[in-house]
């Protein structure tokens, strides 16, 4: 019994470590977006990784029409001053993982520097081989050299079939995680890097998300970012109020790498994915055939819960009916 009643303490200790983690209340602060430009939907959102610009011509071919994918990064200064070539390839990565959780194929980035010349020079070449490592193309910028507090954006351009969107999500689908399990974190950022690992077969692991969407196996789905598993999975759920708990003991993870420190970080590679019943085994799949880590971990349900269960233990650490996580929920 008394161990029972240890690893409930720990998974309570681990809901409130992760309820009152930075890295998810400060996405509070995107509720400011929605006290300007107001509670609609903009352009297929508000809520999505990315914005979806239906085209007007299909260009003579026959099939459903692409639609445009557009996205954005800001990069935090002191990261960027610190680190501009990391900071480089952040901006490629974060841009490159909004697209292809929206079900699209990159194909370019844009990019705004402000600094010096030396910091210019190094977060051009992180964008450089971050650009190279993906099979996206760096298509043009702006530069202003300038010797205070630097600056780095970067905007990225897809193109998508089947949009993959949070508005989709709803009650009975398979939640499932697929992430690269490879690599180690930055000691000085929470920051799951698997670079040295998958460099040369980057490009194709990203794309996996649009053969989901194309197919059907996958209908929503968000990358996992700054806030982390259970924070980017808060921000997938809250536009529809939904619930899940998640099975930590299905849940892909690296070894040697504490379980609240992989819920809080932000990996190079990991998405959640929101399947139809009866689509597993086909989403799965390919993730598994390029040796990248998928399972399914819960089921999306009406209680508005998200909750975390190991072994006989559950525990809530959310509740969306009553808490806002963005302030961008319908």
């Amino acid at each position: 019994m008394a161990s029972a009643s240890n690893h409930s303490d720990e998974l309570e200790g681990l809901a409130a470590y992760l309820r009152s983690h930075p890295a998810l209340r400060a996405k509070g602060e995107i509720q400011l977006v929605s006290d300007v430009l107001g509670g609609g939907s903009w352009v297929h959102g508000p809520g999505d990784d990315g914005a979806v610009v239906p085209t007007r011509h299909q260009n003579g071919r026959d099939g459903p029409a692409d639609q445009v994918i557009a996205c954005g990064e800001a990069l935090l200064p002191a990261f960027v001053a610190a680190d501009p070539y990391g900071a480089g390839i952040a901006a490629v990565l974060a841009n490159v993982n909004d697209l292809a959780a929206m079900g699209a194929t990159p194909v370019a980035i844009v990019d705004t520097i402000v600094g010096s010349p030396e910091l210019a020079r190094e977060a051009l070449r992180g964008m450089k081989d971050a650009c190279e490592w993906y099979d996206v193309t760096l298509v043009g910028g702006h530069l202003t050299v300038y010797d205070g507090p630097p600056a780095l954006s970067a905007f990225g351009v897809g193109h998508a079939t089947a949009v993959l969107s949070t508005t989709h999500v709803a009650g009975g689908q398979s939640l499932v995680v697929a992430a690269c399990t490879q690599g180690k974190m930055r000691a000085d950022f929470p920051f799951f890097r698997s670079f040295d690992e998958r460099s040369t077969q980057l490009a194709c692991d990203v794309r996996v998300l649009a053969s989901v969407a194309s197919s059907g196996a996958c209908v929503a789905a968000k990358d996992i970012s700054m806030a982390g598993l259970v924070g980017s999975l808060a921000m997938l759920l809250e536009w529809s109020r939904l619930g899940v708990t998640v099975d930590l003991e299905q849940l892909p993870h690296p070894p040697g790498v504490a379980m609240k420190d992989w819920l809080t970080c932000f990996p190079a590679y990991g998405f959640l994915l929101c399947v139809p019943q009866g689509r597993e085994a086909d989403c799965l799949a390919p993730f598994h055939a390029r040796g990248l880590d998928a399972a399914v971990v819960g089921m999306i349900n009406k209680s508005g819960l998200l909750a975390l269960r190991s072994g006989e233990v559950e525990v809530t650490v959310l509740d969306l009916t009553r808490n806002s996580v963005t302030g961008l929920a319908r």
